[in-house]
């Protein structure tokens, strides 16, 4: 089995960004097929094992951290509501045993990813 993993971090104050909706889904298809639906942890992590038996390696994914909500709790100074609602992320999973981590920095306007496997 793989693994889809991530650890989402507060960029404004460098908290962990616990209770954010993270769902993954195959979209190489016609139409997507929902793999997981999810919220972070108190440590701001997902950790999920996806079985990746009989998919093609070079099927797409794409995984939807639903941020908006996660900033609305916040008592920003200033109205970051309809700026960044959500971090889309498309891959693919080329090899079934691997771990596919991708941690992601967050801010109401900005945010950063990378892939860590």
């Amino acid at each position: 089995m793989a693994r889809v993993s991530s650890h989402v971090l507060n960029g404004m104050d460098g908290t962990h960004a616990d209770g954010i909706a993270v769902t993954l889904s195959r979209i190489d298809t016609r139409e997507s097929t929902r793999i997981f639906a999810v919220d972070t942890d108190e440590g701001g992590r997902v950790s999920v094992e996806v079985d990746l038996t009989g998919i093609d390696a070079d099927a797409i994914y794409e995984i939807v951290f639903t941020t908006g909500h996660y900033w609305d709790k916040r008592n920003l100074q200033f109205d970051a509501k309809g700026i960044t609602r959500e971090v889309v992320l498309r891959f693919r999973m080329p090899d079934r045993h691997k771990t596919y981590h991708m941690p992601v920095i967050l801010s109401p306007n900005s945010y950063s990813t990378w892939f860590s496997g």
